[in-house]
């Protein structure tokens, strides 16, 4: 039987390329040249994304039988879903499965920046334990946190949050009937009431720059940001200038706007913290998304249905 042809056009775990292999034709777009792209594009009705790929409205128009885009990963953000409706192109994503260790490393950033964790190493390592000991920290027990964006993970974060007896209040479009913490409309309001402001919200152009210098104003010389949703909900000019001058403590920081380049004036700094955007990248988490792909692309080619398709499409 001929193999589907699939447009590759995200880096994906080698598990998961050589099981896609096995099953389907598999076309890396960008190695492909425009000649053999304009050649193939009418064959390909199943493309593959992540995270971090970017599938426009232009892309999106020359695959004139594409069904079904697949993204490795829970964000999207990159694909225009607009497109995708217009051209009746279904788009799936992998929720829930990287749920938790999300959570976790937003708690590690929470506990390392506010504990000053790798400044102490550095500290070590330098000999200076030798003339004194480490300045004294922040203490996350029984502190105050504001979560921005109360979906899956900033669920998993709250419940991570009440073992350390945070008092937690929320920030989203609405208050969630099941979710029964304090809502605050404003986030600014939200920044001026927390200790530690935990970033979760999605990374759509609706929340572009969302924080803002007016949200970390409110946060305080005392706040300290974390964000493991995307670069681009913060703007990274004021983030840089609130560091520098004292407007806030500190930040944790998985994720950036211009990934993988990070302003230099983020790093080598006591008070801040990054990691590179590694919050799902555990062993067990990227093979459970990798089956999670597997199992929406066969159940498209089954059945035209889903397993996880995008919220917007369970919408309409």
């Amino acid at each position: 039987m001929t193999k589907l042809k699939v447009l590759k056009q995200a880096y994906l775990p080698s598990q998961l390329t050589e099981k896609l292999k096995e099953i389907y034709d598999i076309y890396e777009y960008n190695e492909l040249t425009s000649e053999a792209f304009s050649t193939l594009a009418k064959e390909f009705s199943i493309m593959i994304a992540n995270g971090e790929s970017t599938v426009t409205h232009e892309l999106i128009k020359s695959l004139p039988s594409l069904e079904l885009i697949a993204v490795f990963g829970v964000g999207y953000d990159g694909v225009d879903i607009h497109a995708a409706a217009e051209h009746h192109v279904a788009v799936s994503h992998t929720p829930g499965v990287l749920t938790d260790d999300v959570a976790d490393l937003a708690m590690g950033l929470m506990l390392s920046t506010s504990r000053k964790i790798v400044a102490a190493q550095k500290f070590i390592e330098a000999g200076h334990w030798q003339a004194g000991n480490f300045p004294w920290t922040r203490k996350v027990s029984g502190s105050r946190i504001g979560i921005v964006g109360m979906g899956r993970i900033g669920r998993a974060i709250a419940q991570r949050c009440e073992g350390f007896s945070m008092q937690i209040t929320y920030s989203d479009h609405k208050v969630i009937p099941d979710v029964n913490y304090p809502w605050v409309k404003d986030i600014a309001d939200l920044a001026s009431q927390s200790d530690f402001l935990m970033i979760c919200t999605p990374g759509n152009s609706e929340n572009k720059a969302l924080i803002d210098e007016k949200v970390l104003k409110a946060l305080g010389s005392d706040g300290i940001l974390i964000n493991i949703s995307r670069g681009s909900v913060i703007d990274e000019s004021a983030l840089v200038n609130a560091l520098q001058q004292g407007i806030i403590a500190g930040a944790g920081l998985d994720v950036f706007s211009d990934e993988p380049n990070v302003p230099e004036s983020l790093l080598h700094c006591d008070n801040v913290v990054v990691t590179p955007h590694m919050a799902s990248a555990t062993w067990s988490t990227r093979m459970a998304m990798s089956q999670l792909v597997l199992d929406n692309i066969a159940k498209w080619v089954e059945s035209k249905a889903l397993v996880t398709p995008i919220p917007e499409m369970m919408a309409s």
